[in-house]
């Protein structure tokens, strides 16, 4: 039994997330320099990807 055509493409489709979690915020955060060792993670500022 062969798959539908319709859910081969989903799985290849990669999209711009406009979300970030918040591992990837602290990633962010430590590459712009505005992150300390001692931050507790709560209450981290808004940040933009691009």
């Amino acid at each position: 039994m062969s798959q539908h055509s319709s859910l081969k493409a989903a799985s290849k489709i990669a999209t711009k997330r406009n979300v970030l979690q918040r591992f990837e915020r602290v990633e962010l955060l430590k590459k712009r320099g505005k992150w300390t060792d001692n931050h507790r993670g709560f209450g981290l500022p808004k940040t933009k990807s691009g």
